[in-house]
């Protein structure tokens, strides 16, 4: 898999997962403590994003690491 084919699925489940949680953009940013344009950025494979965020996010929408990922 490429890095590109990485953070397209990554931003297509983290916004699956948002809005599973029924949170905006902007909420899930308060709760994180970044951006809406960066959450959308990440949304939309525009922005690949250090692990620290991506291991927040997950967690701000209440998964585990293996849970987001499974499948992948």
């Amino acid at each position: 898999m490429t890095e590109r084919e990485i953070v397209v699925i990554f931003g297509q489940r983290l916004k699956r997962a948002r809005e599973k949680a029924n949170l905006t953009q902007a909420e899930l940013a308060e709760k994180v403590g970044v951006s809406t344009n960066f959450i959308g950025m990440v949304e939309r494979a525009e922005r690949n994003t250090k692990f620290a965020n991506v291991y927040n996010l997950i967690t701000a929408l209440g998964y585990t690491l293996e849970s987001f990922f499974e499948g992948l």
